[in-house]
Parts: C-alpha cells; structure tokens; sequence
C-alpha cells in the first residue's frame, strides 16, 4: 500500500500496483495532486482492495489509469473537495464512489467531484453514492459523472442512503446525509440486472436536483427491460431515457 499524508503540488506517475493488503493508493489531507498513467490489479474477490481512497484532500486530479480490485476503484471519503477523474477504466471491482458517509461523528462535506470518459466493465456498481442510515449529519453535494460507458454493470447508476454492507443496521434510523445538485449527463451501455437507475435517497433528508440527461442502459439479461427505481428523490430528466426515467 502507498500512504500520501499532507502532500501538496505533487504528481503520481507511471506506477503499477498489485495485489495490495489494503487500499492501493491512499491520500489524506493533500491538495493539488495529480496521478496519471497508473495500472491497479488485486482478485475481484479480495476485500478492502480499494484503488485510490481519498479523504480530506483537494483538487486532486485523476487520469489515464486502469483500475481493477475487489473493492471500489476509486472512493471519495469524508472532506474530499474538487476531485475530477478522466478517462479511467474501472472493473472488476465496486466501481467509482462517493462513501461511505455518515457512519462516524465529526465528517466533513464533500463536495466537487467530476467524473468524465470513464469505463466500467463487469463492475458491481459504476458511479455510486452511498451514505449510512445514521443520525450522523452532513452534505454531499456538486458532483458530475458525464460521457461513461458500462459494460455488463450490475448497478450503473446508483444511490444508497440505506448502506449497510454486514446487513446488521438499525433500519428505523434514516440517513442524515444531505445528498444535492447531482448530474448523470450520457451514459450508455449494459445493466447485468433490472434495475439500471436506482436512487433509494433519505426520507429524512431526500435528495434534491438529481438531473438524468440523455441515459441509455439496457438490460442484458433475459428476465425484461430495465427500470428505474426512486425513492425520497427531487430532479428532473432531458432527452433519451432507457430506461424510462423515474424522476
């Protein structure tokens, strides 16, 4: 694993990293930090396996890499700021993520992140949002996941204010994170299930301005057309939607 505490006006290039114990790369309380040209590879069975994990950091800048793990390919943590990932392919592995948020007092906002010509292939999730049922409170607001294509993704798009990965929450606590101002701008490809857009937002804190603008997901499977799911959701919808958009 490679720790980057507090680093500032920094590049990462040209670095392969294989079969980490833990997240690959790391990155806490930096700013200005570009990575570029890397390759991450670890079994798609392999727990806690994350690509790049960044907290507290901002402007960080992510491009021309190839990411495959067991865990996310990329995750935004409490207090990331201006992050923007181009030109990235993700899979296996969870897919690029915003959280966990709101399991822990004391996190920060998260706020600016771009994600931009960006593939995913045979991935758990493609961009996700994903916030814990707690009465921990903050925002998670301004991001943009725009020109992705997936390939064979179970969940392409997808928020998740119910998060609960051991299954063993309190389910009459709703989220407190506040999640707002979020676009999905061309998206295309395959959804290994039904369910290609699914936004299962706070009923506490629902989520406000989601855009979806021109989607285009089908379902590869043989069991129907994909859907969409929303749930405690604000937004609107442009142009193409397939699936029909739930907003």
């Amino acid at each position: 694993s490679m720790v980057f505490n507090f680093v500032t006006n920094s590049r990462i290039s040209g670095i392969t990293s294989v079969n980490s114990k833990n997240a690959h790369i790391s990155l806490y309380g930096c700013h200005k930090v570009s990575i570029d040209n890397i390759k991450i590879t670890a079994p798609y069975q392999s727990p806690n396996t994350d690509g790049i994990k960044i907290g507290d950091s901002k402007g960080i800048k992510i491009t021309h890499s190839s990411i495959g793990t067991g865990d996310d390919c990329i995750a935004l943590l409490s207090g990331s700021t201006n992050i923007n990932v181009t030109d990235v392919t993700c899979g296996p592995g969870h897919g690029i993520s915003v959280g966990s948020l709101g399991r822990y007092a004391n996190e920060r906002n998260v706020h600016g992140l771009a994600v931009r010509n960006c593939t995913f292939r045979g991935t758990t999730n493609g961009v996700r949002i994903k916030t814990w049922a707690s009465p921990q409170a903050n925002v998670a607001s301004g991001f943009t996941f725009e020109n992705i294509f997936m390939s064979n993704v179970e969940n392409p798009i997808v928020i998740d204010q119910m998060y609960c990965p051991h299954g063993s929450c309190n389910q009459k606590i709703t989220s407190n994170v506040q999640i707002k101002d979020v676009t999905y701008r061309n998206i295309w490809g395959t959804s290994s299930t039904k369910v290609a857009v699914n936004f299962q937002c706070s009923k506490t804190f629902p989520c406000e301005n989601i855009v979806l603008q021109d989607i285009y997901l089908v379902h590869n499977g043989r069991d129907g057309a994909a859907t969409s799911s929303c749930n405690f959701v604000d937004g609107d919808s442009y142009g193409t939607q397939k699936p029909p958009s739930c907003l």
